[in-house]
């Protein structure tokens, strides 16, 4: 059997939990500043074409770091500017109260560039003369209007080499390069509208010594006369990118699968055979030079199965996990579907010419954060002047507690993850005020060419976006990022900012720490007496589900200020450095439910999209989910709470609220500080109550968890707009003002909840006395002393 006969769904990664079928859960010194680097270290990119943004813009390497680390910090700079790192104080909007522990010199602009675009590079290409020649591939394009390579091994600037691309109009060109003619006499182009988008096609192109032929679809689509010779030159192989002054450029939005050279040229029977075959078997070995079958599924190594071994490597990772030719992807929603038991599903890589996940910038400033520096959130804040205009930029990060310190009583969360799923343009110039409304797709319509996609808002191309890199700038994590323009409404960091301020305003200890921390020791909450989950933690790895739920088991007592809590499933790879989401059945949704198999992760292999569709439910953890939301920037729809258990203990004790049954709260004076704004979740029960139509086949509302409590019910005004979804994310029409439902849950399996269940319920904390004594006795009553 030859290298190249591997089972077509052989190497996609097994679902190794019981979890995959929906099981429920289970038990089970001083501060320095290194200069700038003087010379940039060779990068281990393959020459690719660059893109320097302008502006100032900055990353952290770790989005947490704890106190004698050194956080490493990447900028780029187009313009001067003044670098100072602060612990940000008791003022939500002034930075005025900030605690600077450095302000650095002036610092030089210092620009780095970007490169964007994902392709395979094969470094061991072909060589020499060749006597003839067909390349192979399955491609899917996203669009179409300008060049895009497919297989390539060529320069634009050179007259040898070989590529096969898409043109502007679906017309497919094949160049062979003799050495001495100009392309125009070398390139050879089919008629325009062969190939459509959103389409899978077969290309093939062959070279017999004299004949140049096309063939889509398994038909010819053109022939022309070329005697030769064909120089392969020594220009590195790529896949889905073609080179042009030396450099990886006209990068294919697009699907590949199964890519393959041979050096001889395949008969029109052999090419309706391979079109036959729809990816899913290997070719002959006779006079292969190269295939790649594209079964690893994972990581950025692609294996060339042919004697050759010319092994790639995928540049700015592509999307693993979509499927071949033959997959037909739109899988029952329940039910089990399993990638790795589909004979069918083939093999696919999907590329993007915006791809970007790491921008692979030089450490610019190092900072050794101080021993005795309190846990908290931290910014790094450059000042500086563009268009004759002074203004500020913040990177935000974590200090979280240091390794040797005794824990606080309290354990704060970050919601991190959210943060960078927001992220959707990391490059956008800094606008001068200090608050900038930021939404779901970033601040920018128009990204000036620059990448500008996240979870809520597709490539450029229309590619769902299924992974975001952690070492890319993440100004949506401002601390002064509004959501709400007229209500000065916020879902990131400032929203999380108004529960730390009330915190140390109260006298309660915390430590800080990020999603990612939780995900890399999901032990991290052993050990603190509550642990709280503030602002807008929507998404969640199954390291972070689970290391909560070991922490409730063992009697822990978890505090939820937070809406929209554990919904999206999210994972790493190894190096923590991408985060993917496959977002599906549920609004927001980057899977349309036709192509539902290209949900399952590449980083673990299991289900993507809502946790209470991954086998990880919400309501398991935390006593409820999301019911939808309104407009952050209307508060005539923001609505309080409703007593609904006034005499229970928590209304009571130690501090006796003086609220009566029907008595509403969590509201300001002003009018638009209330609690249920923006999002809000509820119990299973609620659900089934306003569900309008029977579940889908194999769909099924939870019941309520044992023990659970309804302290208060929060209203919605749905006649005055928001979006409101079933348990199944269908869209309803809530007859009465359901809003968030105030739930206090002793777990029959161990451990206590209390969830505020809206991402505004610590907005308020400052402005409704009633709001804050009820979070006083929450903590009183998990132990927790000031």
């Amino acid at each position: 059997m030859s290298r190249c006969q591997v089972s077509a769904a052989s190497s996609i990664p097994p679902v190794s939990s019981a979890r995959a079928s929906g099981v429920p859960p289970r038990a089970r010194a001083s501060s320095v500043v290194a200069p700038p680097l003087a010379a940039a270290a060779e990068s281990t990119l393959p020459p690719h074409l660059p893109l320097t943004p302008a502006g100032v813009h900055a990353y952290p390497l770790e989005h947490s770091v704890a106190p004698g680390q050194t956080l490493e910090l990447c900028v780029s700079a187009t313009e001067p500017y003044q670098l100072s790192f602060c612990r940000l104080g008791p003022q939500v909007d002034d930075p005025a109260g900030d605690t600077v522990l450095l302000r650095l010199d002036p610092s030089p602009a210092r620009p780095q560039p970007i490169h964007p675009g994902s392709y395979v590079h094969v470094a061991a290409g072909l060589r020499g003369r060749l006597q003839a020649l067909t390349l192979e591939c399955w491609v899917r394009p996203w669009r179409l209007g300008r060049l895009q390579g497919v297989i390539s091994q060529e320069d634009k600037d050179a007259d040898d080499g070989f590529a096969l691309g898409l043109g502007a109009d679906g017309y497919v060109g094949f160049f062979l390069g003799d050495g001495v003619s100009p392309e125009e006499q070398v390139v050879h182009r089919t008629r325009p509208g062969l190939v459509r988008t959103q389409s899978w096609h077969h290309l093939v192109a062959t070279w017999d010594g004299w004949k140049k032929r096309v063939y889509v679809d398994g038909i010819e689509a053109g022939a022309w006369d070329f005697t030769g010779p064909l120089l392969a030159g020594t220009h590195p192989l790529r896949l889905g990118a073609m080179g042009q002054a030396g450099l990886a450029r006209h990068f294919l939005d697009g699907d590949l699968a199964q890519p393959a050279v041979y050096t001889r040229a395949l008969s029109a029977t052999e090419v309706r055979e391979r079109h036959a075959a729809r990816a899913l078997q290997p070719p002959a070995p006779a006079d292969l030079a190269a295939c790649w079958l594209l079964a690893e599924e994972r990581g950025e190594q692609v294996a060339d199965c042919s004697p050759a071994r010319r092994h790639g490597r995928i540049v700015n990772l592509g999307t693993w996990m979509i499927g071949g030719p033959s997959f037909a992807a739109d899988v029952p929603r329940f039910g089990g579907y399993d990638p790795a038991r589909d004979p069918r599903r083939g093999h696919g890589l999907r590329l993007a010419a915006d791809d970007l996940h790491d921008c692979r910038w030089e450490v610019t400033h190092r900072w050794r954060v101080p021993e005795d520096a309190r846990s908290g959130l931290y910014v790094a804040r450059f000042d500086y002047v563009a268009e004759g205009v002074p203004r500020q930029y913040h990177c935000t990060f974590v200090v979280r507690r240091a390794a040797h310190r005794p824990k606080a009583p309290l354990l704060v969360l970050a919601a991190t993850n959210t943060w960078r799923a927001y992220s959707g343009t990391p490059f956008a110039l800094n606008p001068a005020e200090r608050h900038v409304v930021w939404g779901t797709g970033g601040i920018e319509r128009d990204p000036r060419g620059l990448p500008a996609f996240n979870f809520y808002r597709d490539h450029a191309a229309g590619q769902g976006t299924y992974q975001m890199g952690l070492r890319l700038p993440w100004p949506a994590a401002a601390p002064y990022v509004l959501y709400g323009g007229p209500t000065r409404y916020s879902h990131l960091a400032r929203a999380e900012r108004f529960t730390h301020i009330w915190l140390e305003e109260q006298g309660y200890a915390y430590d800080l720490a990020s999603d990612l921390d939780l995900h890399r020791d999901p032990g991290l909450l052993r050990g603190y007496q509550a642990v709280i989950v503030a602002g807008h933690n929507e998404y969640w790895s199954v390291p972070m589900y689970q290391g909560t739920d070991d922490y409730l088991r063992a009697g822990g007592n978890l505090v939820v200020l937070s809406g929209n809590s554990v919904f999206w499933r999210v994972s790493f790879d190894a190096a923590g450095t991408v985060m993917e989401c496959r977002k599906a059945d549920a609004p927001g949704a980057r899977v349309p439910s036709d192509r539902r198999g290209e949900a399952w992760h590449s980083h673990d292999g299991r289900r993507g999209g809502m946790l209470r569709d991954c086998g990880w439910p919400g309501v398991e953890l935390i006593g409820v989910d999301l019911l939808g939301f309104n407009s952050p920037a209307v508060a005539a729809q923001f609505g309080p709470y409703v007593v609904e258990d006034p005499d229970h203990p928590l209304f009571r004790e130690p501090e006796d609220l003086g609220l009566k049954r029907g008595d509403r709260f969590g509201a300001g004076p002003d009018g638009i500080r209330i609690a249920n704004a923006h999002e809000f979740d509820i119990r299973p029960s609620t659900f089934v109550r306003l569900q309008e139509q029977p579940a889908p086949a194999g769909g099924i509302v939870p019941p309520d968890p044992a023990g659970i409590t309804l302290l208060a019910r929060g209203e919605v005004y749905w006649k005055k707009g928001g979006s409101a979804f079933d348990y199944f994310g269908r869209k309803i029409s809530p007859r009465t003002d359901q809003g968030g439902e105030m739930i206090y849950w002793e777990r029959p399996g161990g451990g206590r909840v209390f969830n505020a269940a809206t991402i505004a319920s610590g907005w308020v904390l400052e402005v409704d006395p009633r709001m804050a004594g009820l979070l006083r006795n929450v903590l009183a009553r998990f132990g927790v002393k000031r």
